[in-house]
């Protein structure tokens, strides 16, 4: 089983409203943690999309201007993910998409690659987040006397790496930053199913 890890920024919390700015994500294999391959790219914007953008996003993910209009076309961007997707053979029952928040990353994601396009690719619909996972677990170790409960210590990605003794995540947020962060707080929460 392969997971595409995947990671979004972008210019705010509105799909309707604001754009993906950046995608990046790694394809790992979840029985040994190997890495299969991996995508990253800054997004060209026009300026009115860039004007409609939410000052506090800009400021927690560090994008300028002139990075988004010297980014990459969606068209182009949205062919090469396709393209490295089918050489990885990612497909339904074969893969899934691990996300830190994909209520998030998919609603941006699908931007990029609209939910029909990614139906006839028969691409996975299994979008899971990290913190259902650490949730799960901690409440579980919290039930046999083993650790505090999930709502004690929190479950953004920072918190779950305090709890691990990891390091947060580097800043400002880009999306590399974000996949490499949320593939070492997996390996601590869930780990590989075989380990090398």
């Amino acid at each position: 089983m392969l997971a595409v890890f995947l990671d979004t920024e972008a210019n705010g919390l509105n799909h309707k409203t604001h754009k993906i700015l950046e995608v990046a994500l790694q394809i790992v294999d979840l029985k040994t943690g190997e890495k299969k391959g991996e995508y990253q790219t800054v997004l060209r914007q026009t300026a009115e999309a860039w004007e409609r953008s939410d000052p506090e996003s800009l400021r927690i993910n560090g994008f300028t201007w002139n990075e988004v209009a010297q980014g990459k076309s969606a068209r182009l961007a949205s062919q090469e993910i396709i393209d490295l997707l089918a050489q990885l053979g990612i497909r339904r029952k074969k893969a899934v998409f691990i996300c830190q928040n994909p209520s998030f990353d998919r609603a941006f994601f699908s931007q990029l690659i609209d939910a029909d396009t990614q139906e006839l690719l028969s691409w996975p619909y299994h979008w899971l987040d990290l913190a259902s996972m650490y949730w799960a677990i901690t409440l579980r170790q919290a039930k046999q006397g083993e650790g505090p409960l999930p709502w004690e210590t929190g479950v953004s990605k920072d918190n779950i790496a305090a709890k691990y003794h990891l390091p947060a995540e580097e800043k400002p947020h880009r999306a590399m930053n974000g996949v490499a962060h949320l593939i070492l707080c997996y390996e601590a929460v869930v780990g590989w199913a075989k380990k090398n």
